[in-house]
């Protein structure tokens, strides 16, 4: 069967979107001296910071942040190259070298202790900053986490993922590339909204940050990045693109508890909101 094709948001609807997003998750920046990291926060409580994914951006959390509002401070960054965010001065950047401007916004927002949650490439730099800045992470939760292509073993077939990956960029733009890949993130039964909010997230990418995230994804690995911390894994039932079995194996590698998101692509946090937030609460408690 042909892939569903995603509709962009009619007019109206993206209107009233982007009026919440403004009104209810603003986006700030923090100065971080040789730069600016931009981020959305609402809330108020325990800190639960959330890391996007390759194709995303902070945006993308809105209707799972604004449900942990009521009992928790929410903290969502635009990694380097996305939003408002400086762009790393590395051609090829590791997880560890944006863990290390993520330590730097959160010492500026004042954060000194969080539940750090990363999805898909946001859990490969959510467990670098793990192990490196362990004293200030309660619990680490990866959603669909992105494993990285930089050992050995993978080592050729990440060159090719690269290539892939930036050949798209250059033949089609970001605008192009929106319409091509953002279908593959969601299941079947996902609704229009939640098609149309993937597809407009991953037209607000950058292209050099994007090139840069390509780099990370395909030069490192988070086999390097066994955390110190308490952690947990998930993945959407139906995704396509870090897989149910990927992520198990990850989580039997670290010895930690894993468990699936039912009805769910790889956007498990745009495509099933209520049900991610419902997650981070549970791990918040159990803290």
């Amino acid at each position: 069967m042909a892939p569903r094709a995603i509709s962009p948001l009619r007019t109206a609807d993206l209107g009233e979107r982007l009026s919440r997003l403004a009104r209810d998750f603003p986006c700030a920046s923090a100065d971080i001296g040789d730069g600016q990291v931009s981020y959305r926060t609402c809330g108020s409580g325990p800190v639960l910071v959330l890391l996007h994914g390759i194709g995303s951006g902070a945006a993308s959390w809105m209707d799972c942040a604004l449900t942990l509002a009521a009992q928790h401070r929410v903290v969502a960054w635009d990694a380097p190259g996305y939003g408002a965010s400086t762009r790393l001065p590395q051609e090829s950047p590791l997880a560890s070298d944006y863990a290390e401007r993520l330590w730097r916004l959160l010492a500026a927002l004042n954060v000194k202790s969080c539940v750090l949650v990363g999805h898909s490439l946001g859990a490969l730099m959510a467990a670098a900053y793990a192990v490196r800045y362990g004293a200030t992470v309660e619990k680490l939760v990866l959603l669909s986490p992105a494993q990285g292509y930089g050992s050995e073993a993978k080592k050729a077939e990440g060159a090719k993922v690269v290539r892939d990956r930036l050949a798209v960029l250059a033949e089609l733009g970001i605008d192009g590339m929106a319409a091509k890949r953002a279908e593959r993130l969601v299941s079947e039964r996902a609704g229009e909204a939640a098609r149309a909010w993937v597809r407009w997230n991953m037209e607000q990418l950058h292209a050099q940050g994007y090139t840069q995230a390509v780099r990370l994804l395909c030069g490192d690995a988070i086999e390097k990045y066994r955390p110190p911390v308490p952690a947990s894994i998930y993945c959407g039932d139906a995704d396509p693109v870090t897989t149910p079995a990927a992520s198990k194996v990850l989580a039997e590698q670290w010895g930690v508890p894993y468990g699936m998101i039912e009805s769910s692509g790889h956007a498990c946090h745009v495509e099933r909101p209520e049900a991610v937030a419902a997650l981070l609460i549970r791990e918040m408690e159990a803290r």
